[in-house]
C-alpha cells in the first residue's frame, strides 16, 4: 500500500482527532478560561504538549479495551468507522454541545459489527456503558469532596487575595497539564483505536533508545490532529462547559479540572489496574471515557454541594441538552456508520471488512 493511500485512509481518523480537540479537549481548560484565570494561548500550548505525550506514552491501555468491542480488520472499514464518528461529533460541535467522542466511536463500531455480521459482545457493551455512568458520577463525587476540602483549608489559612489568585492560576496550569496528559492517554483510543488491528505502519528503530512502535506512530498523528482542533475551533465549547452550564469561581474551576484528571487517569492507567488485581479487587476497565462527561459531572458536583443556591445556579436546560446528546450520539453514529459502510463497499468498491 503506497503512502498517499495510507494517509487518505487515515484522514478520517485525523478528522476525528480534530473534532476531539475542538470539542472534548477544550473541557480541560474550559473552566479556567471562562473564569479568566488562564489565557487561551497558554491553555492551547499546554494542551498540545501534554496530549501528545499522553497519547504516545500511555495510549495503549484504553485502546485494548476498545478493540474488545469490535476489531475493525480492514483499513477501509476503519476509515469509514472513524468518519462516521467524526461526522457525528462535528455536528454536535456546531451546536456548541460537548459530546462524548467515546460514545460516537462505540456507536460507529457497533454499526460496523452489524454491517460485517461480526458479533457484538454484550458483556463488553455493558462494561463500556457502565463507564459512561461511572464517569460523571465519580467526577461529581471527586469534585464535591475536593471543593469541600480545599475551601475548608483556605478558610483556615486565610491567604491574601493576591497570593490566593497566584496559587490558583498556577494550580490550574498544573492540573490542566495533568488532565491533558490523561486525556491523550485515554482518548487517543477514540481517535486511532479502530486503525490498530489493520495498522499500516511498521516499527521504526531509534538506535540504542529502542523503537517507535506502529501503534505509537498512529497515536502521534492522532495527537497532532487533536492539537489542531484545539487551536482552530475549541473556544465555543469551552464556554459552554466553563460558563453556560454554571458560573464558577476560580477555586471551582481548579476543582473541576482536577476531578476530570482523576477520572481520566483511573480509566487509562495500566499500573492502577494491576495494583487493583494485586489487592484482589475487581480490575478497573481500561476504556476511553469522555472528558466532556467528566467535566460536566464535576461542575454538577460543585453545584449540588452548595445546596439549593448552587442547584439554582445550574442551567438545567443546557444540562438537558448535553445529556440528550449523550443518548442520541451512539445511535446516530451507528446509523451513519452502517450507511457509509454500504456506500464505501458498493459505490467505491473498497473492502470494509475481511472474512
Amino acid at each position: 500500500m503506497t503512502s498517499p493511500i495510507v494517509f487518505f485512509f487515515l484522514s478520517s481518523g485525523l478528522f476525528l482527532g480534530w473534532s476531539l480537540g475542538a470539542n472534548n479537549a477544550s473541557t480541560v481548560f474550559g473552566t479556567a478560561i471562562s473564569t479568566q484565570m488562564v489565557r487561551f494561548s497558554t491553555a492551547a500550548l499546554i494542551l498540545s504538549v501534554f496530549v501528545i505525550l499522553g497519547a504516545v506514552i500511555g495510549g495503549a491501555g484504553a485502546t485494548q479495551g476498545l478493540t474488545e468491542l469490535g476489531a475493525v480488520n480492514a483499513v477501509g472499514g476503519a476509515f469509514t468507522v472513524a468518519l462516521a464518528a467524526a461526522l457525528t461529533v462535528y455536528w454536535m460541535t456546531q451546536l456548541n454541545i460537548p459530546v462524548s467522542i467515546s460514545q460516537a466511536v462505540v456507536g460507529a463500531i457497533i454499526g460496523w459489527n452489524f454491517f460485517s455480521g461480526s458479533p457484538t459482545n454484550l458483556s463488553v457493551v455493558l462494561k463500556i456503558v457502565s463507564t459512561w455512568v461511572a464517569c460523571p458520577v465519580l467526577s461529581g463525587l471527586f469534585s464535591a469532596v475536593l471543593y469541600k476540602s480545599i475551601t475548608w483549608g483556605l478558610q483556615r489559612q486565610k491567604l491574601h487575595l493576591l497570593r490566593l489568585d497566584s496559587y490558583t492560576r498556577w494550580g490550574l496550569i498544573v492540573v490542566g497539564a495533568l488532565a491533558s496528559y490523561a486525556l491523550g492517554a485515554n482518548n487517543i483510543a477514540n481517535v486511532m483505536g479502530v486503525f490498530v488491528p489493520s495498522d499500516p505502519f511498521r516499527a521504526i528503530a531509534v538506535g540504542h533508545l529502542g523503537e517507535i512502535s506502529a501503534a505509537q506512530q498512529l497515536f502521534l498523528l492522532g495527537a497532532i490532529s487533536i492539537t489542531v482542533g484545539v487551536y482552530t475551533d475549541s473556544q465555543k465549547v469551552m464556554m459552554t462547559v466553563g460558563n453556560n452550564l454554571m458560573p464558577l469561581n476560580p477555586i471551582g474551576a481548579f476543582v473541576v479540572v482536577l476531578a476530570e484528571f482523576m477520572v481520566l487517569f483511573i480509566f487509562s492507567s495500566s499500573s492502577l489496574q494491576h495494583l487493583f488485581i494485586q489487592w484482589g479487587l475487581p480490575p478497573i476497565p481500561l476504556i476511553p471515557v469522555s472528558s466532556a462527561q467528566a467535566a460536566v459531572g464535576a461542575v454538577i458536583g460543585v453545584g449540588l454541594l452548595k445546596g439549593v443556591k448552587g442547584a439554582r445556579q445550574i442551567n438545567w436546560r443546557v444540562l438537558q441538552d448535553i445529556v440528550s446528546s449523550w443518548i442520541s450520539t451512539p445511535i446516530m453514529a451507528a446509523v451513519i456508520s452502517f450507511i457509509l459502510l454500504f456506500v464505501v463497499q458498493n459505490v467505491f468498491d473498497q473492502p470494509v471488512y475481511l472474512r
